[in-house]
């Protein structure tokens, strides 16, 4: 019998070789981006219900244009746009308990079923509460998807490309925004909810052919089928990928031998991990990313901008996808903390902008006639700005940070925690602007912004290119990092 050690079993039908050529193995890059890809279509069902509220809180306000027997009161507005943000609380638990017992391929396909009751129930709308119970159960798979597909596409990618397939999931979130957008002002209530249901079927589809992380197999002691996992990740030979195997089945061991709960999250280095995460998370929600997105619509038309509602939103929605589409192409070379910080500057000059035409439009000001382009303006620089960096990063970061011991436990949290501040911020925007004034409630965004900066530079890590046990040993303060990672 051959030497298993120096013989080894191709992907392909070729004849076997030996280790020293498959040494040299490139492999094929593009097999990573297809599979990420391809996982992250959810997401595209994820923005659209995100996004859903744009065009239909008009057509819910029109009684010429809702399903409804009524309109729906301002109240009922802010209770659909907040309640998806329940849900979304609860969801990582689910994802997280999914991902540890049946895999994380198996969880980000089921996550397709809360996707699909909620479309249900908005379809087969007869009250409001049923549009409430199915913006909830988005938030289920908004939750399990936030929590498991981040684990997913890192547990897949090479060090090189952890940082663009991490950003895949705010890429593909926008084309969701950008397609209910582009749709939902000129369909019927119903066909909308039709398209919404197209994008799960595609999803559950091309997703049931993806295959299962190799460190889900090395958790489950299942050496064999975490090889042919990466081998048809990477593309190569069983003997090509033999280096990466072992060092992923070290990982795992050494994980193993530390038998994880809960009050291990909150010590040491792991507790580092959480704290930056649920930061960088507060981060992105208390920008008043969800508020703006959300209300899209109504805060063009409250500013009385020039352009139609509709256009403005579609075209801040292709901003969206352009903006988004940059940052898998620059995170592996410019790093993580260079683009949050860009991110944090941008997103607080959009928001004073914005909280400045607000104030001024209140006042009576006669110069604000002379700025109705003002609104899109700002909001084009904000939009550009938070999908560079405080849209995408917090999540790709979160992927790296947490070691795979406390991964499952810690994700979920700090996940939760996140939706817990978009609920708070969705549901009591509303009363705020109306309380204090839509620009001093966009300034308060700004002001966190800044907060946001000054905590990037002074206390997030730099993880490019680092593996996960490098990093691991920067966050115990084993490792110091280099200057470029400073700036």
């Amino acid at each position: 019998m051959a030497d298993r050690s120096y013989v080894y079993e191709p992907v392909s039908t070729e004849a076997p070789v030996k280790t020293q050529a498959h040494n040299m193995e490139q492999g094929q890059l593009w097999r990573q981006y297809i599979i990420a890809g391809v996982a992250n279509i959810a997401t595209i069902a994820l923005g659209f219900a995100l996004g859903w509220t744009s065009p239909v809180n008009l057509k819910l306000l029109d009684p010429n244009d809702t399903p409804l027997s009524r309109p729906v009161t301002n109240d009922e507005i802010s209770w659909i746009g907040s309640l998806l943000s329940v849900g979304a609380m609860f969801g990582p638990f689910i994802g997280g308990f999914l991902a540890s017992k049946i895999g994380r391929r198996w969880s980000i396909l089921l996550s397709s079923v809360p996707l699909i009751v909620g479309f249900v129930l908005v379809v087969a709308v007869q009250n409001v509460a049923m549009i409430y119970a199915g913006r909830v159960f988005w938030g289920l798979a908004v939750g399990m998807l936030y929590t498991v597909l981040p684990m997913y596409c890192a547990e897949i990618a090479t060090d090189d490309t952890r940082g663009a397939l991490g950003s895949f999931l705010q890429l593909f979130v926008v084309l969701g925004f950008l397609l209910v957008y582009g749709v939902g002002p000129f369909v019927p209530y119903f066909t909308l909810q039709y398209v919404g249901i197209a994008v799960v079927a595609v999803f559950c589809v091309l997703f049931f052919f993806m295959p299962e992380t190799p460190m889900y197999y090395l958790n489950q002691d299942d050496v064999d089928s975490a090889a042919k996992c990466l081998q048809i990740i990477r593309g190569k030979s069983r003997a090509g990928v033999q280096a990466e195997l072992d060092k992923m089945a070290a990982e795992v061991k050494a994980a193993n031998e530390k038998t994880a709960n809960l009050s291990d999250v909150f010590r040491g280095a792991n507790f580092k991990a959480f704290y930056i995460s649920c930061a960088l998370v507060a981060a992105q929600q208390l920008c008043g990313i969800n508020a703006v997105l959300f209300y899209m619509a109504t805060i063009f038309e409250t500013a009385g901008a020039s352009l139609d509602s509709a256009i403005a939103t579609i075209i801040i929605g292709a901003v969206q996808v352009g903006a988004s589409a940059v940052t898998p192409l620059v995170v592996d070379r410019l790093g993580r903390r260079m683009l949050l910080l860009i991110s944090c500057t941008g997103t607080t000059i959009g928001l004073g902008l914005l909280g400045m035409y607000f104030i001024l439009d209140t006042n009576g000001n006669a110069v604000v006639d002379s700025m109705r382009f003002l609104p899109i303006l700002a909001l084009v620089l904000f939009i550009v700005t938070y999908c560079v960096g405080l849209g995408p990063l917090p999540w790709a970061i979160m992927g790296e940070l947490f070691p795979i011991e406390v991964k499952a436990l810690a994700s979920p949290i700090a996940t939760a925690f996140c939706w817990m501040l978009s609920f708070l911020v969705t549901r009591y925007f509303n009363p705020i602007a109306d309380a204090v004034g839509m620009g001093v409630a966009f300034l308060i965004f700004g002001v966190c912004c800044i907060i946001a900066f000054f905590f990037t530079f002074f206390m997030v890590p730099e993880t490019k290119g680092k593996s996960f046990q490098e990093i691991q040993e920067m966050l115990a303060g084993k490792t110091s990092p280099s200057k470029s990672e400073k700036m």
